[in-house]
């Protein structure tokens, strides 16, 4: 990052799930962190039924938009960009959304409200972020497995050559098919069959063949490996650029898919707000394990760097006059 803009830039990405911040110093040599935080609001709640956003979703994102901008700021923040994701593509209520955010971003940016990317571009920014400073073979592809989308995008030499953003998440296959706690196997067959299907026109456009190395990011992929670390809690150093045998990733996921919510509630590094949701987003990592493990992908590789590090890389990059 040789970029000209020699301050403080805040990132926020606001997915399916969870809303995130990241706070960094810009350098020459790169991005300082100063505060990274991450919150379950779950925006998407009830979307992919309903086709909007519900009331209470968006005062837990305004509350804690509300105090994100509070923290930049004290960092002294005075660049930001905000992202929303996957829920927010398709809601018939967006602009109620956008209108909350304006009210937040502009405490430090007059003008400033999040921008709903595209599958492609929230691609090409996870994988930026996820393969700086991570030592990996070429090609490699990252996988942001999200609460509403699960991005895909192979590249080498740090340049994107294949991206897809296919609707599947932890929230969206646990609303759409795992209905009982624990889900029989019927209700995993039929969540198997929507990732399958959704995968089968990922990979049309993301071919795996050649694929050396596979990153994940987002929380499913560092809870999986805190859990195949034996972490008694999360530990973000531990977790950065862990390796987790594809066979041990199996057996782990499936081990979660049976679980009730309070069992995996009980294990040490899960987020209360994830117990629910990760059997959905253990089944989509378990059926990209399959597909990887056919083309000689050995590991999983797991980067606390996504999405987040992306924005601010812009963010950093980015001409000041514009």
């Amino acid at each position: 990052m040789n970029g000209p803009f020699p301050g403080v830039v805040a990132a926020i990405d606001c997915g399916t799930n969870s809303i995130r911040l990241y706070v960094a110093r810009a350098e020459s040599a790169g991005l300082v962190e100063l505060h990274r935080e991450m919150r379950i609001v779950r925006l998407g709640q009830g979307v992919d039924a309903t086709g909007e956003f519900a009331a209470e979703a968006l005062e837990r994102v305004r509350v804690a938009l509300d105090e994100y901008v509070t923290t930049a700021i004290g960092l002294g923040a005075t660049r930001v960009r905000m992202v929303a994701t996957s829920a927010a593509r398709d809601v018939s209520n967006r602009e109620a959304f956008l209108e909350l955010t304006a009210a937040a971003l502009g405490r430090i940016t007059p003008g400033a409200r999040a921008e709903v990317i595209a599958g492609t571009e929230e691609a090409e920014l996870s994988y930026r972020g996820a393969t700086a400073g991570l030592a990996s073979a070429d090609p490699v592809l990252v996988v942001d497995l999200g609460g509403g989308s699960t991005e895909l995008v192979v590249g080498s030499g740090g340049t994107v050559a294949h991206a897809f953003s296919a609707d599947i998440g932890c929230v969206r296959i646990t609303e759409r098919a795992l209905h009982t706690d624990p889900p029989p196997p019927a209700e995993v067959a039929e969540a198997t069959w929507h990732i399958d299907a959704a995968l089968d026109g990922a990979t049309a456009v993301v071919p795996l063949d050649g694929v050396r190395t596979w990153i994940g990011v987002a929380g499913t992929f560092t809870t999986l490996a805190a859990l195949a670390l034996g972490l008694d809690e999360y530990d973000p150093v531990r977790i950065h650029g862990a390796r987790v045998p594809l066979g041990d990733l199996s057996v782990l996921c499936r081990r979660l898919v049976r679980m009730t919510a309070a069992e995996r509630l009980a294990l040490g590094p899960m987020h209360p707000g994830r117990a629910d949701v990760i059997g959905g987003g253990a089944l989509v990592a378990l059926r990209l394990a399959e597909r990887l493990a056919a083309v000689g992908v050995t590991e999983l590789v797991v980067s606390e760097h996504d999405i987040l590090d992306g924005i601010a890389m812009g963010l950093a990059d980015a001409d000041p006059a514009n």
